[in-house]
């Protein structure tokens, strides 16, 4: 199965094999002129995979001129300092709260770190710094729309949406302000990380994960007052939620461990518990 996709002219879908799948975490390619960018570059662990499907589209890795991460999550931009050094002429293009995170990566690889363990390296590869001189802030939109993360993850062939929402950047309120501005941006397309471009019924979308996100929220919730342990609250949310996604994979059982790799549930629950104790302590 090639890694590439070609999306029209300009552009390329690129898929990253990860924890033996594929179609769960991806990049963007777009051509233009004298100018190759690649949009969410992916992990350290997929520099190779990224390198080599830029060659499948028909272009040299050198030649790449712009790195652009949505936001600075692993699996989004965690090969971006060891990229810079094998693409001489790329400018790194990322948010304004993004860019000490790449500059120096040592907050959000402790952060992950408290996470993963010892798969720390299995999962994200290395994890360089960029240089500063290499880096720029971007904080601009378009009509077709590299969402990252805030559209969700929507796999494709499954009509499910679920957020992700691992620590500790989880706000409810900030990210249901972020559907707001995306549903005003009025976007033709929404290219989302995991994994795909959304063409269709773009409203819906995002209203049935801002529908998710907060029903999630509300489960976890519960069960905290209820004085369940993080692996309890685990456990219930899986037990609540895994029927619907099954039945929207038309009873595939694959499909669960398909989403569990995008975004896990212990991520998840844990996201959840740290916003309620952190953003409303007085709802425990």
């Amino acid at each position: 199965m090639s890694n590439v996709t070609q999306l029209s002219s300009g552009a390329w879908q690129i898929s990253h094999p990860f924890r033996g799948e594929n179609e769960v975490i991806g990049s963007y390619l777009l051509a233009g002129g004298n100018e190759l960018a690649v949009i969410d570059p992916g992990p350290g662990s997929a520099v190779e995979s990224l390198l080599a499907s830029i060659r499948e589209a028909g272009f040299d890795p050198e030649d790449v001129t712009h790195l652009i991460a949505t936001h600075v999550h692993l699996d989004h931009a965690g090969g971006t300092g060891t990229l810079v050094k094998q693409m001489p002429g790329a400018q790194v293009y990322v948010h304004r709260k993004g860019a000490p995170h790449l500059v120096d990566t040592a907050k959000v690889v402790a952060s992950a770190s408290r996470i993963f363990g010892d798969r720390m390296q299995l999962l994200w590869g290395e994890i360089e710094s960029t240089p500063q001189e290499r880096l720029h802030i971007l904080d601009v939109h378009s009509g077709e729309l590299f969402a990252g993360d805030v559209a969700g993850v929507r796999l494709p062939g499954i009509d499910y949406i679920r957020p992700p929402t691992p620590p500790p950047d989880l706000d409810i309120e900030a990210w249901s302000d972020s559907i707001d501005l995306v549903k005003r941006l009025r976007p033709d397309v929404l290219y989302i990380g995991h994994f795909g471009a959304v063409k269709h019924d773009l409203p819906e979308h995002l209203e049935r994960l801002r529908t998710k996100l907060y029903s999630w929220g509300d489960f976890v919730l519960g069960a905290m007052r209820d004085g369940k342990s993080e692996p309890e609250i685990t456990t219930m949310l899986i037990e609540h939620t895994e029927p619907e996604l099954l039945q929207a994979a038309g009873g595939d059982r694959r499909a669960l461990d398909r989403y569990e790799i995008a975004t896990n549930y212990q991520m998840t629950v844990q996201g959840y518990m740290r916003y309620w104790r952190k953003k409303h302590p007085e709802r425990l």
